[in-house]
């Protein structure tokens, strides 16, 4: 049987996740990497994207945003400030707030303004991010 690691992704509202796991993959902002057990210490910065892990063969995923990884110990730790399984994303809720994101970064463009268009583009991240995971639910 392979060694597991210990996965625990927790957001302002608390545990999402506190499992043993095989492997983890996560959302750098220096690009997406993989953590097994017994894996080198290191810190993270995470960003809005797809978090996946296997378990026994079954492979989950949660919508996560910004955040901070640490590994060490055999425990991978995500700090996030959401994340979200597919069944609890509200589909219609997601593709009218990508509406409205697009709507804001067309206006902050022609503004040039670029506050809103960094508002925006979070926005459409996070809008992206729970359709993609939202898909992956049935």
């Amino acid at each position: 049987m392979a060694e597991k690691i210990k996965l625990e992704v927790v957001t302002p509202k608390g545990a999402i996740v506190s499992e043993e796991v095989d492997i983890v993959t996560a959302p750098g902002f220096a690009g997406e990497f993989g953590v097994l057990a017994n894996h080198a210490p290191f810190l993270s910065t995470i960003k809005v994207g797809t978090l996946r892990y296997k378990k026994d063969g079954n492979e989950s995923e949660l919508m996560i945003s910004g955040g901070f990884c640490e590994v060490s110990n055999n425990k991978i730790s995500l700090l996030v400030e959401s994340a979200e399984r597919g069944h609890e994303i509200d589909v219609d809720r997601a593709l009218r707030a990508k509406e409205r994101a697009e709507k804001r970064l067309m206006q902050a463009r022609e503004k040039q303004e670029n506050y809103d268009r960094t508002r925006a583009e979070a926005a459409l991240q996070r809008a992206m991010a729970r359709l993609k995971i939202a898909q992956h639910k049935l």
